[in-house]
This record gives structure tokens, sequence and C-alpha cells, in this order.
């Protein structure tokens, strides 16, 4: 993977959980929240299989701490609702098809709704500066097309997060990224095909130079086709990325 482009969502070593090294710092509540965080982050970008329990003391044994912290970030993740409680411990929460189908939904609204308060309201603009920093990281993806991998889903939210932070509700924004979020663990197997990745990338810079030129109408309507312009296509995007996380969360 080509770290230059696929930059971690989470500002955390997500690699500490893997390779056993310890949380730090080692004491008092930077240490519980340094084991949440990581542990978040690894649960979000798909370091524990689907149906892979999260055990308190083997996760313990990997961060190098007791069970006390562990215990508490599995029981803030569950709050979250990224992992839930199964048979004989928690596990990764994966939506069903059905869930997965109102997220999307939800994606949608907020989505748009970004780019819409713009066009509602004339005092309110675009920051430019944003715009124009995304745009700059796209053009250099659409230079050197990163290869398919899962984890491209990260700089994927990436450019939602931003065109909508762009419009200046952060409210807006954040709720967009816990959507995105939740739907991270299914929507990262869609990214899986060369074509998909280029195409991804020449739509984002079509939205991206549109809102950025004022051109608002016509980002709004390239938006809503990326993200999908009707219930059917909605339902088809969730479904797609069920079945390719079940013929595929193997991978990771």
């Amino acid at each position: 993977m080509d770290t230059g482009l696929y930059t971690q969502s989470d500002t955390v070593d997500t690699q500490s959980v893997a390779s056993g090294a310890p949380a730090v710092p080692s004491t008092g509540s930077s240490l519980r929240e340094a084991v949440y965080t990581q542990l978040r982050a690894a649960v979000l970008d798909g370091g524990f299989g689907p149906r892979e329990r999260l055990a308190e003391m083997r996760l313990a044994a990997r961060f190098g701490v007791s069970r006390t912290p562990v215990r508490e970030s599995l029981a803030r993740l569950a709050s979250d609702g990224l992992i839930e409680r199964g048979d004989g411990g928690f596990f990764v929460t994966i939506p069903n098809l059905t869930q997965l189908r109102d997220f999307y939904e939800l994606r949608v609204t907020l989505e748009l709704r970004g780019i819409t308060r713009v066009i509602e309201d004339s005092s309110i603009k675009h920051e430019t500066a944003l715009l124009t920093a995304e745009l700059d990281r796209w053009y250099a993806m659409r230079e050197q097309p990163p290869r398919p991998d899962p984890r491209f889903v990260v700089q994927d939210e990436k450019f939602h997060a931003e065109l909508s932070r762009a419009s200046g509700n952060l409210a807006l924004t954040d709720a967009l990224v816990t959507v995105n979020e939740r739907i991270r663990r299914v929507r990262m197997y869609d990214f899986l095909t060369q074509d998909r990745v280029e195409t991804t990338i020449t739509e984002h810079i079509e939205i991206m130079e549109l809102v950025r030129d004022g051109r608002l109408d016509e980002g709004y309507r390239a938006l809503h086709a990326h993200v999908g312009d009707s219930m059917a296509a909605v339902s088809e995007c969730a479904q797609r990325a069920m079945t390719q996380m079940a013929l595929h969360s193997g991978l990771l």
C-alpha cells in the first residue's frame, strides 16, 4: 500500500493492536483513552474479522495492559454501536441489509444537504481553501492511481467529509463522519477493482471542481448521481456492498 496516499482516518498507529506493542502513555486516564482509540481504529479499519471474538484477556496481552482499560474500551465501543455482544463475548457490528439501506439513505441526505444549504442561502459560501487542498490530493491520485485496496474507503470518506466541512456546518459533517464509520466495514469491499478506484477519483474531481467554481446546481446533480440518486440506486449500492463483503471479507 502506498502510505503517501493511504493515510489512516484515525491518528493512532493501529499496527500496535496487531503487533502486540503496548499502548502509550502507560498510566491513568491517558492510558484508557489510548487503548480505546487504538482499539476503535482497529475495529473501523478491518483489524478484526466479522466472526472474531474480542476477548478481554487476549486484547490486554496485546496492549500490555490490565483487563480494566480493555473492558472499559469495549463498553464504549458497544455504546458507539461499533461492536455488539454476541455468543460468548463482543464482536464487530456488521449491519444487516435493512440497516445498511437505512444508513445509505441517511448518508445521501447528509451529503446533499451540504450543497443545498449553500444554494438556499446566498450569504453562505464554500470555503475555497478546503476545496482546493482536497482537490490537490485527488489530482495527485489521478496522476498515480492507487492500487485497489479495501482501505481506499478511508480516502473516499475524507473526500466527502471535506466537501461537507467546506459548506460550513460542522454538526452536519460530524453526523456524516459517524454514518460513514458505521458502514465502513461493508463499504470498504467496494474498492477491489482498478476501475472502481479510478471511477471514484474521476467523479470526486468533477464534483469538487463544480462546487469550487460555484456551479452548485451541477455539483448537486453530480454528487447525487455519485452517492445514489434514487432509493433503488441506494438499495443496489447496499446490496452490492454486502455481497462484496461476504465474498471478500477474508482479505483483511
